[in-house]
């Protein structure tokens, strides 16, 4: 049988929760997952998939749910001794996030069909900088000063293209993301 959205995700992120020590402890920023078939792991791709799976939890089974539970405690045990490591890679990700967002929102004053076809993929930028911001928003973290400006510009820019329209990502997913606080995530841009 194959596996939804969310086994995926919660498969994903048990094995990123699994390397989450030797990762923050490393320089690297885009780190290759021993499992094969995994994204490369960084601290936003976690958050982002902790964020819709909790949201999510009604829709898993009693066993995922003590599996999800299990793999957030061993995050948040990787984070214990590494707080500032943590911040500083989470900071250096967001940066990388953000300028990843804007160079696509630029391609697509110049190639708007290219970038409507890839929207689906290339706004999971935008979905881990909301999930970055969240998680360093909280004590004892520190949002790098001037962020949330430079979202607000980004999200500026989107607007002038923006089209509402339907859900981007599977349906499965859509509950964790209200129209309301993930508006681009509901539309694609103008053509």
């Amino acid at each position: 049988m194959a596996k939804t959205k969310l086994q995926r995700d919660l498969e994903i992120l048990t094995a990123m929760a699994d390397e989450m020590a030797g990762y923050l402890d490393s320089d690297v920023l885009f780190w290759p997952m021993q499992t094969g078939g995994m994204p490369k792991m960084t601290v936003g791709g976690y958050l982002m998939r902790q964020f819709r799976l909790l949201a999510l939890g009604d829709s898993l089974e009693m066993a995922e749910k003590q599996q999800l539970s299990q793999t957030v405690s061993r995050f948040n045990q990787a984070l214990i001794e590494r707080v500032v490591r943590f911040e500083q890679k989470a900071t250096r990700e967001l940066d990388a996030r953000m300028r990843q967002w804007g160079e696509f929102l630029r391609d697509l004053e110049k190639e708007r069909d290219v970038s409507r076809a890839g929207y689906g993929t290339a706004v999971e930028a935008r979905a881990m900088i909301t999930a970055l911001v969240e998680k360093l928003q909280k004590r004892p973290y520190q949002l790098p000063p001037r962020t949330m400006t430079r979202v607000d510009l980004l999200d500026a820019n989107l607007r002038r293209f923006w089209e509402p329209g339907p859900f981007v990502w599977s349906e499965e997913w859509q509950p964790a993301y209200p129209q309301t606080d993930f508006w681009w995530l509901y539309g694609l841009p103008k053509e």
